[in-house]
C-alpha cells in the first residue's frame, strides 16, 4: 500500500507558490493534500488563484517559521513534508524520501549541516570540506561536501523536512520560552527533540549529482539567495548560533561528540 503524504507550503513576501504546486503535482509518488500557510504582508500581491485551491491559512501576522509545524497537525496522512517558500523539489523528491524512510527512519531534509561547535561553525571532513550536504553543490572552490550518493546523518536539516506524522508530537514535546524569536530555530529544535525523545536520527537522503529529479531543491540558489532569506538575517545577527547553543546547553549532542 502506498504511504500517504501531505505537503505543507508556506509563504512570506515571495510568489513561487504556483511553481511549487506544479512541482508537487508532478511527483512520482502522489501527494494526498497540499496545505498552505501564508504570513501575510499588507500591500503584497499573493497568488490568490493558486492558494484558493489549497487548504490555506492567511495570517495577518508574521508568525515566522514555527507556525507551519502547528498547521501540520491537521494532516491525516502517514507522512508530512514541510517545504520552504524558496524550494522547488525535483519530481522524485517525495519518492526519494518515502524510500529512504524505509531504511533510515527519523527526520529527513533537503540540506544537512554538521557543526564543529555550538557557535554554528561547520565541522569539516578529513580532506577539509565543510559539512553542508544535499542539493548544494554550487560553491566554485568546491569546499563543501555537496551532493551525496547515499543517506547521510547530520546534526540538522533545512529547506525541506520529511517525517512520519506522529513525530509532530515529538516536535511539540517542548516549547521554547517567549524570549526566543519565531523567525528561526525550528530546524535545530526538531532535531534536538528527535534525539532527546526517540531513537531516530536526522538524515539527508541521497542527492545524486547526475539525477536532479531526486533533489529536494532545484532553484534554491536563484530563489533562496535574496534579501528575504531568513538565514541571511538570522545567521548574521547570531540568532541561529544562540539557539543552537541553547539546545546544546540543554542536552543536544552534536555528531562530533557522539563519535
Amino acid at each position: 500500500m502506498n504511504k500517504t503524504v501531505t505537503v505543507i507550503l508556506n509563504g512570506y513576501k515571495r510568489n513561487h507558490l504556483k511553481e511549487q504546486v506544479e512541482a508537487i503535482d508532478k511527483q512520482t509518488h502522489p501527494v494526498e493534500e497540499i496545505f498552505y500557510w501564508q504570513n501575510t504582508v499588507d500591500g503584497f500581491a499573493y497568488d490568490e488563484d493558486t492558494y484558493c485551491n489549497l487548504n490555506s491559512v492567511l495570517s495577518n501576522y508574521n508568525y515566522g517559521v514555527w507556525a507551519r509545524f502547528t498547521y501540520a497537525l491537521n494532516a491525516r496522512t502517514d507522512y508530512v513534508c514541510v517545504i520552504d517558500d524558496d524550494t522547488v523539489p525535483g519530481n522524485k523528491w517525495i519518492e526519494n524520501c518515502v524510500n529512504t524512510y524505509e531504511t533510515h527512519s527519523g527526520l529527513l531534509g533537503g540540506i544537512g549541516l554538521r557543526f564543529k561547535n555550538s557557535n554554528y561553525e561547520l565541522d569539516t571532513t578529513p580532506d577539509g570540506k565543510y559539512w553542508r550536504c544535499g542539493w548544494d553543490s554550487w560553491r566554485p572552490d568546491n569546499n563543501i561536501v555537496g551532493n551525496i550518493e547515499k543517506p547521510t546523518q547530520v546534526d540538522i536539516v533545512g529547506h525541506s523536512w520529511f517525517f512520519a506524522r506522529d513525530l509532530l508530537s515529538v516536535f511539540w514535546r517542548e516549547i521554547p520560552d517567549n524570549s526566543w524569536t519565531m523567525l528561526c530555530g525550528e530546524d535545530i529544535h526538531f532535531s534536538h527533540m528527535i534525539q532527546k525523545y526517540t531513537d531516530f536520527k536526522t538524515w539527508v537522503p541521497a542527492h545524486p549529482p547526475n539525477d536532479r529529479s531526486m533533489w529536494s531543491s532545484l532553484k534554491a540558489l536563484e530563489y533562496g539567495g535574496d534579501h528575504l532569506a531568513t538565514a541571511n538575517t538570522t545567521v548574521q545577527t547570531g540568532e541561529m548560533a544562540k539557539y543552537l547553543s541553547y539546545c546544546v546547553d540543554n542536552g543536544f549532542k552534536l555528531l562530533k561528540d557522539l563519535k
